[in-house]
């Protein structure tokens, strides 16, 4: 089972026909979605403002604003422009199917409803937006991993170049700001953990140790 289907996908049904709305809800409740229903155009606009939905049953001929208008203003709605619109019609002229797909729906079930084919169509664009939804996602993820490695590029960077450098006692000189400034040496340590995320750990090479202390020779 899928993470739609586990959280109940949520469909809203928008039929001025109430019998219609009967037999779609029948039919889907038995799936076990989550319907709400609305009978006008401008009921489902405002129903949609105020809650999230998977999916879109739209009626096509409807008083007032029809159901392809109502496609229309959900698509000019960033919010709302990426819930998948089926349109549910008894009208299977070419020219009408066009004029669906082209205001912004992502297929059409003709009346009368046959069931099989019904949730077959509500499952896979349900499958389909979930898909879209994990791609955002990782989209998203993506973005933030790339500015996390800009950031420590930019922070590896800053050591890129030639460190004027002592021989003897091995400090950085530090660049004034301006020419009159005077120059001054840092620690090298200090300079790497200031301009870098490493850290130092110490400890004393074999040379080092004969060297300085000689009584723990072996």
């Amino acid at each position: 089972m899928d993470e739609t289907e586990k959280r109940k996908a949520n469909i809203l049904i928008v039929d001025d026909v109430s019998r219609n709305i009967q037999i779609l809800g029948s039919i889907l409740r038995g799936e076990g979605y989550s319907l709400a229903f609305a009978t006008s155009g401008q009921q489902a606009l405002d129903i949609v403002a105020s809650q999230h939905f998977d999916l879109v049953l739209l009626d096509v001929m409807m008083p007032g604003m029809n159901g392809f208008e109502v496609c229309r203003k959900l698509q000019e709605e960033p919010v709302t422009a990426q819930i998948p619109v089926i349109f549910l019609t008894a009208k299977t002229a070419t020219d009408d199917i066009v004029e669906g797909l082209e205001a912004g729906a992502v297929d059409y079930v003709t009346k009368p409803f046959n069931a099989p084919e019904l949730n077959a169509r509500v499952r896979t664009h349900l499958r389909l937006r979930q898909v879209e939804e994990e791609l955002r996602e990782r989209n998203a993820e993506l973005v933030k991993v790339n500015e996390e490695l800009q950031q420590t590029m930019q922070q590896l960077n800053k050591l890129e170049g030639i460190l004027p450098i002592c021989m003897y006692c091995k400090k950085i000189r530090l660049q004034g700001e301006s020419p009159d400034k005077q120059e001054s040496w840092m620690d090298m340590e200090t300079y790497i953990e200031e301009h870098s995320e490493a850290a130092f750990s110490h400890g004393c090479c074999p040379s080092c140790m004969k060297t300085h202390f000689p009584k723990f020779r072996r």
